[in-house]
């Protein structure tokens, strides 16, 4: 808040008075006008400009100002007084108002007004150019606009994992930053200027709100050294009181948040710097003379979809995976992509890097950090392993869940993303944001707990949608979709597709083949017998699948939960049906797996029959699909055939991976066992409108 002061002058002594450069002084010419006075005249010094304003008349402008010399008294005319440039010392700038009758030439009476200016500016970068400017329009500083034309100030989240290139001394609340970590700091200057034996009256103080300084952290660097810094503002200190002001100061702070935005924090952080007016008697307060103020927006946690251009995929190496690791290896040398190596407990066959972590990015005009966000599953945070195989430049934040069951709704692995789309006028060039849900209470349902949905609510940028996807045993959506990218464009423009798994489909398929006069081909031909019965399959051929009325039901009942996705997909995201392409896969029902039997109950949730060709990894136009091990017709499996034709012609290369028992034993698919860093949008999220 630009605080504008009011001023009553006087016929018997001259009024002294501090002046803010660019705020505005508000000047009573009535108060002490003398009687019988028509109108009045303005004269100052240079440093100062004078408008009168009358609101009756709309006169306001320099041409007014120039050209009527006398202003009439029997009007309400404001005298508004604007400092253009600091004073040279005290009492240094001066207005006279004279006050005139029509009958004398003189004036009857002169009140004057002695101005001491200074410069007290709080600066940021407003116009999201990468840099402090100054932003002559205080409103704009106090206010953030999102939208093309929008403004205001942005803070990055630290993210760097605890104890990984930081030192700091609790007991002198110094912290030593590293070169790189500077520049994810957003600087916040303050520059005060004016005579020195006018600032020694006043105190200036930089604070915040006691709930917001827990919010984020203001750092000064100490002259002695110039890779520690000093916080000034942080946890339980809104508020920092500056030595005494000399004549010309300036100096760059560098500001952090530490929390992203939630359901109980907005992301909005504002600073002001107010200057205090001092008390010569004990017994009088004293006064705020001055106050400007200026916001940050936190940036939020931006999520990329498969669609976009891979950079690094994280891979877990154990042996149970080794050819899985081997083949994802070649793909991503292909697609020019990075290879990182995660090491975990065997016990777990990583698992966990795919459901509980997920890839994400902050961002602000002059920085964009890299971001794993962990909901780990584990409870020690010795045992979190992913944070000691992340790239230097990665940061790394935990989001504790609830559920810690391996089969589980409660992670951050329950979500997709869509490319941008636009539905109905309205455009989301971040995608959205798809979490899985039950979508109807029971004593069974299983859904994302509420800290965690209200967290990916909060960031605002990419609109989350809810899913049925409890029907599925992990329950995430993955499960029944993917988004591919494509350079042939759709009948709707739309340069990628959604691949749903259809059980329709694959009964079409496998009816096409017996047709064929192959019903007897069996699935699975190329699986050993022990790796079979210790997944409990068998080896159906065709014809026994077909005449499996049980299977068919199941797959009926899948078929109804994905239809109704697929609709709601349609509505929300813009589809059209060109847009889908229907991937055969079946499922079968079953009890939930790694459940202590206290906790099973009669429900039944769907997994793959086959290994699941929609849980592939995207690496550009290479994708890494599970191999389903299809009957073989003519030497082939007819369903790589098949996915092989809906693809293939929209500038895809298909490799099928193989290796059965980790596609189906416990819970999930050995895709779960990587996660692939993307490079983040060109669009920038501050010039959208949530």
């Amino acid at each position: 808040m630009s605080l504008r002061s009011s001023i009553r002058l006087s016929l018997k002594r001259p009024v002294h008075s501090l002046c803010v450069q660019d705020t505005d002084i508000c000047l009573d010419a009535y108060g002490c006008a003398p009687e019988n006075c028509q109108f009045f005249t303005v004269t100052c010094t240079p440093g100062v400009t004078v408008c009168p304003h009358s609101p009756a008349l709309g006169v306001n402008s320099k041409e007014k100002e120039m050209t009527v010399t006398h202003w009439p008294l029997s009007e309400s005319i404001d005298v508004l007084v604007k400092m253009v440039a600091p004073s040279t010392a005290l009492d240094g700038d001066k207005i006279e108002i004279s006050y005139h009758q029509l009958e004398k030439k003189d004036p009857v009476a002169t009140a004057v007004l002695y101005l001491t200016g200074i410069v007290i500016s709080l600066d940021v970068d407003t116009y999201h150019r990468g840099y402090v400017d100054v932003a002559r329009d205080k409103w704009a500083k106090k206010n953030w606009v999102w939208g093309p034309n929008g403004w205001g100030a942005i803070l990055l989240v630290n993210c760097n994992p605890p104890n990984l290139g930081r030192l700091s001394d609790s007991t002198t609340t110094t912290t030593v930053f590293l070169p790189e970590e500077v520049k994810s700091l957003s600087p916040m200057m303050l520059t005060v200027r004016g005579p020195s034996d006018v600032l020694e009256r006043y105190r200036l103080i930089l604070h915040t709100s006691a709930e917001e300084a827990e919010k984020a952290r203001v750092y000064r660097p100490r002259i002695d050294n110039s890779d520690a810094y000093e916080m000034l503002l942080g946890p339980a200190q809104p508020s920092y009181t500056f030595a005494v002001l000399e004549g010309n100061f300036k100096e760059t702070f560098y500001v952090e948040a530490v929390e992203f935005p939630s359901a109980n924090f907005s992301g909005l952080i504002s600073y002001s710097v107010s200057l205090i007016e001092k008390s010569q008697d004990p017994s009088v307060p004293e006064t705020v003379v001055y106050k400007e103020t200026v916001v940050f927006r936190v940036a939020p946690c931006i999520f990329t979809p498969s669609t976009q251009v891979p950079l690094e995929v994280y891979l877990c190496r154990e042996l149970q995976v080794q050819g899985f690791a081997d083949a994802v290896t070649e793909l991503s040398e292909k697609s020019e992509s990075q290879v990182a190596t995660v090491y975990e407990d065997p016990n777990r066959l990583g698992r966990w890097l795919q459901d509980e972590v997920a890839f994400c990015y902050t961002q602000a005009p002059h920085k964009t950090v890299p971001l794993a966000l962990d909901t780990p599953r584990i409870l020690k945070p010795e045992d979190f392993p992913m944070k000691y195989s992340l790239s230097p430049e990665i940061g790394y934040m935990i989001h504790d869940t609830q559920d810690h069951n391996v089969a589980s709704l409660d992670s951050i692995g329950n979500l997709v993303v869509s490319p941008p789309v636009k539905v109905v006028g309205k455009e989301y060039p971040l995608g959205r944001i798809l979490l899985g849900s039950s979508f109807y209470p029971s004593k069974q349902g299983r859904n994302m707990s509420k800290a965690l949905r209200d967290f990916l609510y909060a960031q605002q940028v990419q609109a989350p949608l809810e899913l049925f996807s409890d029907w599925l045993m992990a329950g995430h959506p993955d499960e029944f979709m993917c988004f591919i990218p494509t350079e042939v464009k759709s009948k709707s423009d739309k340069d990628f597709r959604l691949l749903l798994a259809s059980p329709s489909a694959c009964y079409r398929l496998f009816q096409e083949k017996m047709d064929e006069g192959f019903g007897d081909t069996q699935l699975f031909e190329e699986v050993q017998d022990e790796q079979l019965l210790s997944n409990g399959k068998e080896a159906y051929t065709i014809a026994q699948l077909l005449a499996n009325e049980e299977l068919k039901m199941q797959n009926d009942y899948v078929e109804k939960c994905i239809n109704l996705n697929r609709t709601l997909l349609k509505q929300e995201l813009g589809l059209v049906e060109q847009d889908i392409i229907d991937v055969p896969q079946l499922f079968c029902l079953e009890q939930l797996t790694n459940t202590p039997s206290s906790q099973q109950t009669d429900k039944l949730f769907a997994r793959p029959y086959f290994p699941n060709m929609l849980q592939m990894v995207v690496m550009g136009k290479y994708l890494g699909i599970p191999k389903p091990f299809g009957p073989q017709i003519r030497g082939k499996c007819c369903l790589e055939q098949r996915i092989c034709q809906l693809l293939e012609p929209l500038g895809l290369k298909c490799t099928f991976i193989a290796d059965f028992d980790c596609y189906l034993t416990e819970v999930g698919d050995f895709c779960a066992c990587a996660n692939v860093r993307r490079v983040p949008f060109d669009f920038k999220w501050w010039q959208m409108v949530p």
